[in-house]
């Protein structure tokens, strides 16, 4: 399992536990911060969980809009916390880590929610996040223009 995955799964555990329990992100990252520092084993794969879980942090707005704007009869209040916790991890990384390709961050999300959610949570995250794509593709081309 890659450095890159092993992050978006430790991501995926902050953002779904301050979720949860109704805390901070920023308290979460912080005590998963205290947690691991100094420990070199896992520096790789924390790294790239705190980039990941800081642009959630930094972009929550407009990644709950995009999101609301692509879930189309699905409020993020009626999804599950899992698929919502998966939904704003991959919109983050679609919005801040152009280097990664969208077929990459979809087939991530697809498979936390394959392996974390229920049945149909892995079509459903799909979908919204080829939505959220479309729509970053579409408004970074303007601006190119």
């Amino acid at each position: 399992m890659s450095a890159r995955h092993k992050g978006r799964k430790r991501a995926l555990d902050m953002i779904y536990a301050a979720d949860l329990r109704g805390t901070a992100l920023t308290e979460q990252l912080a005590a998963e911060r205290a947690r691991v520092d100094g420990n070199v084993e896992v520096a790789p794969a924390f790294g790239f969980a705190d980039e990941l879980v800081t642009a959630v942090i930094d972009h929550a707005e407009q990644i709950d809009q995009a999101i609301e704007a692509a879930s189309t009869g699905w409020p993020l209040a009626r999804m599950p916390i899992v698929d919502r916790s998966i939904l704003r991890l991959a919109t983050a990384e679609l919005m801040t880590q152009p280097d990664t390709a969208v077929a990459v961050v979809v087939s991530e999300a697809g498979k936390l929610a394959g392996e974390y959610s229920t049945d149909d949570s892995r079509g459903f995250v799909q979908g919204v996040l080829g939505a959220i794509a479309e729509k970053l593709r579409a408004s970074s081309s303007t601006q190119e223009s």
